[in-house]
């Protein structure tokens, strides 16, 4: 297995079993099917509603000699309903009793939004506070104090453009440690992880496969097909390996971390081996011609009429890229 290094020298697996959508018990399933194949990282968030199922698979999979517990990498993902600075800490300790772990190794802020406590679905503008309302400035520090109190090893963010990050290093001296966001080959994100790159920030990419199993709500009409790409199978008929394989192999080449999410065991032991999978440099310059900035998963669901929240001001693609940040400590 490859790795991302952290800025602090921690080491995160390149490749990691994403979590969202495996529900109804499928979790506990496919997370000990995960540590038995070799998986060391495994993603969570709390808003996945599976969290208590990947802890019985962790504390199952520890307990029988599959891993110990300084062999995972865990991360979870706070909520947007939390994000006032005095909840953060009793969040993040729920989570760590659902998924039985003293420590987390790596914690994120999921989305740059905020709602109203106790509304973790929001369906009117009134359920969402505004930025102003709950500075994610201070939701940052509060994580900060969960570091310190040992509660997790590392904190980042999901979901944050450039000029997001720039803003929170900023204000609060703190850098994250990593940045969560979908990124495949239809969507490469190229000026963000040239960033993260720049800064010491591990880019993972989730919904690395374009995520063609999201819920319908989420899909968009004459969707470009991934899966069904020229380019992409011709590269994996080279190698006699899948389609699948190649856009994880390409996310790892180019120095990024994965998190596919499979319940199929086969599929997981696939993806498993794309980590391996070493892409030549024309495959890599084939693939990065690819890029047609398609987001599956496009934040559309945070606009609700009258709320503070656009795609627009979510992805903050209207601005220019940000070239220089202080780094902080």
């Amino acid at each position: 297995m490859q790795y991302v290094e952290l800025a602090n020298g921690q080491k995160i697996p390149a490749l990691g079993l994403g979590t969202w959508k495996l529900n109804d018990g499928v979790a506990r399933e496919a997370v000990y099917a995960a540590l038995e194949i070799g998986y060391r990282h495994i993603d969570c968030a709390w808003i996945y509603e599976n969290e208590s199922d990947v802890g019985a698979a962790l504390t199952a999979g520890i307990n029988e000699g599959l891993c110990q517990r300084d062999d995972l990498f865990v991360t979870s993902k706070l909520w947007n309903d939390r994000h006032r600075a005095a909840d953060v800490a009793p969040a993040l300790k729920g989570t760590l009793a659902d998924l039985q772990l003293d420590h987390l190794d790596l914690y994120l802020i999921h989305w740059p939004v905020a709602q109203q406590s106790g509304v973790p679905r929001p369906e009117t503008a009134a359920d969402f506070l505004t930025l102003d309302q709950a500075p994610l400035a201070e939701t940052w520090q509060a994580m900060q104090q969960c570091v310190d109190a040992g509660l997790c090893r590392n904190i980042g963010i999901s979901n944050f453009s450039a000029q997001k990050i720039t803003s929170l290093i900023e204000e609060t001296g703190i850098t994250p440690a990593c940045n969560q966001v979908e990124s495949h080959p239809y969507l490469q994100q190229n000026e963000l992880f040239e960033f993260c790159t720049a800064h010491r920030i591990a880019f993972t990419a989730y919904s690395p496969l374009g995520s063609g199993d999201r819920p319908d709500g989420m899909k968009q009409e004459n969707e470009p097909a991934l899966f069904a790409d020229p380019v992409l199978q011709k590269i994996a008929d080279s190698y006699s390996v899948t389609v699948a394989q190649v856009m994880l192999a390409w996310a790892v080449t180019r120095g990024s971390i994965a998190i596919p999410k499979s319940a199929n065991r086969q599929r997981m032991a696939d993806n498993f081996a794309a980590a391996a999978l070493q892409l030549s440099d024309d495959d890599m310059t084939a693939i990065a011609a690819l890029d047609r900035h398609h987001r599956y998963v496009d934040g559309t669901f945070w606009e609700l009429p009258d709320g503070p929240y656009t795609v627009a001001n979510l992805w903050d693609e209207e601005k220019p890229a940000v070239d220089h940040v202080d780094s902080g400590s």
